[in-house]
Parts: structure tokens; sequence; C-alpha cells
């Protein structure tokens, strides 16, 4: 990171003269035909600084409030030594990117999602700062006739610093911008940063969100705007047998009532890029009915009569047939090996230990339903949505309306919460599948908060079976494993465990299968990841108690040899945790670590560690004292935004733990408000201390906000162990029986 080098994709930065100042932005080289000034005005570039010294930095990541768009900020304003109070933020439109391909496609990809630290494009961030700062030393220094090394940038002030004169950074804003660089300058080292790693500013968006000025999706209001209330098949994958739509036209305020029909979906009339797929974003079937108030459409769809046809959702009827069926398939112990090493069936094992685990369906329970507002004409498009991702929406949106995608606009609003829900595009789709059928006006579509739950993509369904053979110093020589997953299959954390990596257990097979079913499911926190976790640590605690070894002393001995960083995030834990200290009866600690999304890799990803310190009482009530949590992800660059992600993380996994998990009946979602599905309230919340000593320095920004979901569960289940001798293998624990005597 020191020294930037343009070795993936040959990038130029160009510049334009914009309303009195200067623009950039990053064009792959092959597009750099195109005169710089016309494509800097017809694209939203990435850089503009205003005279009046303001900054705009146009992101093409999502603010899900995790930080990313101000994440962005902070990589330009570092180089650019501007003055961060000047800073504002911008979301891109992948409308732009689309008409002029490589706008923003920096690093790998051009990523229009949620992240905030993506290592493959920090580099082009730092240097569009850069040249900024360069061209405006440069327009200083032919107005002041002097050389451009006498001049300093810092704070938005150009400074001469032979004769201390100055100038603003707006008022040569202009003239930069007819400023060619011979070369694009060379980046700081990072022993140079003043602002990443050094400071720690709020999110841009924050002080908006506050004063209640900030546009989320349900906030949209646009002249004319009608809105329309939702309903969909109660079994996912039903059909709308009936309706009767006149009953409710006479109703205060409504104009229409649309069907939802997933058999009428035109298709985009261009091929879209080869890397994105529509998997996942099919429409359900289902009745809108369309009034001038949200209200007025709620009331009358709830006095709509409706019939359905359930479909595949009889042969899934309850929680129960699903868990049975799931382990009716690892009774086989047939599935797809992925990591094989040695001969599992031939250790002679001294001790034998066998346990099967199973984690429900959950949903993401955002803060903002479900919504979107969308203006269908014959020939054009326009969206205001709170997505995770513009690509997905603006290529779902173009499938589902049929229009051509020169004609679509997307306005990317805040996002109240997104977790994975928002990425796929159904809801795009939804939006849009009403808004044609009243076409010419704004129809903004709500989800209720019953229709949001029972329509979700939910963290998926899994069942994982383990068999360990330990020799006869309880040392863990062969571990068989399957998972079976009823929905998305990922196997980060299980597949690519660093247990089985290391090397150190010779004898290993490692297999998955899957078991088809009508409930939709998709990316949630760290997805499959945060099953994962809970089965594979659950499972090593119970190895090293049944070889009588200290948990933590079996996870040091599993992993030696391998990235130090692991052991160090186990030893500052459990240090600070005071591990092996002795507490009452009916308490308990408990050890668990985990990796988001390079499990399988050394100094790769982030790794996180957690302790639980629980008390169990007598009747049973189970009440979380203490965590104590640790975390390589190589470096940070805004230590207060790490630690919001990591506190909210390890909030997301206590919830998912000891709370969720939804209800089949009939094939279909039970719950339906937060009266039913439990989320945990501040009183809840147990100490949690967060500590940054296990950094290793690495030359890497991992991303962070994912991975502490994962060991916080096992880390709890252990602690039960420790506590009351019980062993919990299933979630949410809140249904576990945990009284004891």
């Amino acid at each position: 990171m020191n020294q930037v080098v343009l070795s993936r994709r040959k990038f130029l930065i160009s510049s334009a003269t914009v309303a009195g100042g200067l623009s950039l932005q990053l064009i792959p080289s092959e597009l750099a035909a195109a005169p710089a000034g016309k494509a800097a005005r017809e694209l939203s570039p990435w850089l503009t600084i205003h005279a009046d010294d303001t900054v705009v930095v146009t992101v093409p990541t999502p603010e899900i409030g995790n930080g990313a768009s101000t994440q962005q900020a902070m990589n330009i304003a570092e180089e650019l030594e501007c003055a961060w109070d000047m800073v504002r933020v911008e979301f891109a439109s992948f409308t732009r990117e689309y008409k002029q391909p490589g706008s923003y496609a920096v690093g790998l990809q051009p990523f229009f999602g949620g992240h905030s630290t993506d290592h493959d494009r920090m580099p082009y961030t730092l240097q569009l700062g850069a040249s900024a700062r360069e061209r405006l030393k440069l327009a200083a220094a032919k107005r002041w006739g002097v050389p451009p090394s006498d001049i300093e940038a810092r704070n938005s002030v150009l400074t001469h610093t032979v004769t201390g004169r100055t100038l603003r950074f707006g008022d040569v804003a202009a003239e930069a911008a007819s400023v060619e660089l011979t070369q694009e300058p060379a980046l700081k080292a990072q022993s140079e940063w003043r602002l990443l790693g050094k400071k720690q500013p709020h999110k841009l968006q924050v002080p908006a969100v506050v004063d209640g000025s900030a546009i989320f999706g349900v906030d949209v209001t646009l002249p004319g705007m009608v809105y329309a209330a939702l309903l969909q098949a109660p079994v996912h994958g039903g059909l709308l047998k009936s309706h009767d739509a006149d009953a409710v036209m006479n109703m205060p305020g409504v104009r229409a009532v649309v069907v939802i029909d997933p058999s009428k979906t035109p298709g985009s009339p261009v091929q879209a890029d080869a890397t994105f797929g529509l998997e996942g974003s099919e429409l359900r079937s289902g009745v809108a009915v369309i009034a001038d108030h949200y209200w007025q459409a709620k009331k009358a769809l709830d006095a709509l009569p409706v019939e359905w046809e359930l479909g595949l959702g009889q042969f899934w009827e309850s929680n129960e047939k699903i868990r049975d069926r799931q382990h009716q398939v690892l009774d086989k112990w047939a599935g797809t090996p992925l990591t094989k090493a040695g001969d599992v069936e031939k250790f002679e094992a001294a001790k034998t230990v066998e346990a099967t685990y199973s984690i429900p369906f959950c949903e993401h329970a955002t803060m903002e339903p479900l919504n979107g507002t969308a203006k269908y004409t014959a020939d054009s498009l326009e969206l205001w949505h709170p997505t995770q991702d513009m690509q997905q929406a603006f290529w779902v949106a173009a499938d589902e309306s049929g229009v051509h995608p020169d004609k679509i606009d997307i306005h990317q609003t805040l996002v109240g919460g997104g977790f994975g829900r928002r990425v796929i595009g159904d809801d795009v789709r939804t939006v849009v599948a009403i808004a044609k059928q009243y076409p010419g006006v704004p129809v903004k579509v709500i989800w209720s908060r019953e229709e949001t739950t029972r329509q979700g993509t939910y963290r998926t369904s899994l069942a994982a079976r383990f068999k360990a053979g330990l020799d006869e110093n309880g040392t863990l020589q062969a571990l068989q494993g399957e998972t079976c997953f009823s929905g998305m299959a990922l196997n980060i954390g299980y597949t690519d465990m660093p247990y089985a990596a290391a090397g150190n257990i010779p004898n290993v097979r490692l297999a998955t299968s899957s078991l088809p079913m009508h409930i939709m499911t998709g990316a949630y926190r760290a997805p499959c990841y945060n099953a994962h976790a809970f089965t594979v640590e659950t499972f090593i605690d119970e190895c090293a108690v049944a070889g009588g070894i200290d948990p933590l002393d079996y996870r040091l001995n599993l992993l030696s040899g391998w990235d130090p960083a692991w052991a160090n995030c186990l030893k500052v834990a459990a240090e600070k945790a005071d591990w092996g200290r002795p507490l009452p009866k009916g308490q308990g600690r408990g050890i668990a670590i985990s990796n988001w999304p390079h499990s399988g890799k050394p100094q790769a990803g982030a790794t996180v560690c957690a302790v639980a310190h629980v008390e169990v009482s007598q009747s049973g009530e189970l009440k979380i004292h203490r965590i104590d949590f640790t975390f390589d992800c190589g470096r940070i660059v805004n230590r207060d935004a790490v630690l919001a992600q990591l506190e909210g993380g390890i909030i997301f996994g206590l919830n998912m733990s000891l709370n969720e998990g939804l209800t089949i009946e009939n094939g279909a979602v039970i719950e339906g408000n937060f009266d039913s599905y439990p989320m945990l309230k501040m009183s809840d919340i147990p100490d949690i201390r967060v500590h940054f000593e296990a950094l290793s320095g690495h030359d890497r920004f991992a991303i962070i906000g994912e991975a502490p979901v994962g060991p916080i569960g096992p880390a709890i289940g252990n602690a039960i162990y420790q506590a009351i001798g019980k062993r919990v293998r299933t979630t949410p624990f809140r249904t576990h029986d945990l009284r004891w005597s």
C-alpha cells in the first residue's frame, strides 16, 4: 500500500471544469479515446471540488449503516489533504456505469454493493485524492509563478512555504481542471497518514439521520405519488387462485387492485453482464391495492377476499419435518466430499465423539421494512430504492420492466438495515411489477412488517453431523463431517476450517448434501458461516471435553503451525476474560474462534475470537454477563467505525443464537412481528469488551462487519456446558430446558 501499482487494469484520471470547480474520475485506458471533459460532464464523477471548497465524493457503495460511503470519502480525503468538515458524499448511479462501462470499475470489478473496505479498490481512491491534490498545487504554482514543490496542501489550503501566501482549494479548482500531469503522483507511506488510522470521524450520514433530513427508501416522497400495500402467497411458491377486487374498490382512496403474476415477466431487451445473474430475484405471486395513502391501501388489502393455491408447502409443513428429513440425509453419510486427507475409516480411535447440530431459518428483521418507489412508462423507468446492490437492482428492473437499460434511472437511498436481505432484488422486481400496472405515476410499494417477515429470503436452515476419532491422549486424529442445507450453500468456515487446513488432523473427510425446498433463502450477515462457526466450534469443544483437555489448549494445539494471529486472538481473549479462574456453580466460560471470509487462508480475512461468561439459574434462566472479544483484520483505518461494526455484529450474533428461529406450519412462516419474533432489548445486552491488542498489523484491511456474528453463539453454548454440564446443539437457546439441580 505504500506505492500503488495499477497492474490489473490501466486507468487514467481525467479532469474537467464543473460549475467553477474541479471534477475528476477514473477512466479505463481503453475508454480514454472519449474526450475527458465530455466524459466528466456526462458521468457522475468520483470527485468534485467546488468553488466554495466543498468536496463531493460520489461513491458506488450503498450506505447500509456500516460507513461504506464514509470510508471511500476518507480514502480520497487522506491524499487530497482537504478539510474533513467540507466533505460530502453522493451515491453514484449504475445507469451511468452502464452507459459508459468502467466509470466506477476500479479494482477487480464495478462493485456497486455495500462493503466499506475493499482492498482492491483502496489504491485507486487514494490515487484520485493524490491526483487532485497535485493538480491544485500546479494550478496555484502557475498563478504565483513558483515551483509546485514549494507549495504545501493541508486542510483545504494551499500554502507557498517561502512567502506564506495562501489560496483555498476552491480558489484554483477551476484552473486545476485544465492541468495535465506528466505522471500520477506516488502515494504517501502509511506512516504519513493523518486521517486513515489516526482520526475517527463520524459517519457522514449521521447528522442527517439525527435531524431527520436523511432519505431512506421509505421516506421518498414525489409529486403525485400513490401507495401500494402488498400481500403475497403465504407459502413461498404458492399462487393467487382468486380475489374480489370489486369488494374494496369503493373504499376511501382506493385507485386500483393489481395482480402480481410471475409468468408475465418480459425479460430485459439486452443481455446483462456475463458475471451477473437473476437467481433468487424471482417474482412471487400476490396482489396489491393502490390508494392515495398507505393506510387506505392497507385497510383495503386487509378487507380484500383472497384465495391461494399453496403449492409445495404441504410437503414441508413443519420445522420438525424439515429437521427429520435433514437428519435422514445425514444418516447416509453420502454427501459430496469437498475436503479430504488420509482415511477417516481406517483410523482406529481410542475414543469416538459424535454430534448432530441444527440451525433454523432466521429472518433479517431490518429496522426499515421492505419498500421501493417506481415510475413506469412505456419507454422509461425511474426507481428510488434502498438496495444493497445497485447493479443487481438495475438489471432486475430491466428484466421485469422490459424497458431498455438506456431508459432506466435508479436513485439509491439510504438503507435502514440490510444484512443481506436487500441484495438479490426480489423486492425491486415486485415494485416494478406493480408500477407497470399503474403507469405514469410514482408508486411507492410498502411491505408491512408482517409481509416483510413472512416473505423473506431467510438464513439457510442447516443440519450438520460430525464424527471424531481421538487417540489415547485425547488428540483429534480423524474428523468426518457432513452438512445438509435447505437453501443457499456456502462452506466458508466449514470445509476450509483451519483445524483441517493447518494439517494437524491427519484424517479428514468433510462433505455436503442438499435438501431443496420451497422456502426462499439468501445472504444473511456472513452467509452460512454464521451457522458453520456454531457447529464447528461447538464440536471442537466437545472433542476437548471428551479428550480431557482444556478447550483453549485444545484449539491452540490444533492451530499450531497456522497463522499465529489465530493463537494470539485466543490467548488475548482468554487473558482478558480471566480464563481458568474458578467460578461459582451455575457459571461458566466458553471460547470460540472463526474467520470471515478466508478461514482456510493464513493472514487473510478477519479472524475473530469470543469468550462468553454466562450464568444459568437452577430454574434455567440464562444470563450473559460478559463477552470478551478479540480480532485480527490486519489493520484498521477508523477505530470507532470498526468498534461499532464489531459491537453491532456481536449483538446480532447474540440475538441470532439466543432468540431467532422461524416457525413453519403448513408450509408457511407463522411469525409476523416483533411480538412473536423476539429481539434483544438494551437491558439484555451484556458487558461487551472489544480488545484491539490482537491486531497483527499485517498489510490488509479486511472487512469486519460480518465476522463477529460467528463465534458468539458457540462461545455462549460452550459456556453453558461449563456452567451446568448441558450441551446445546441447536439454536435458538431460548427453546432449551436449562434447569439444573
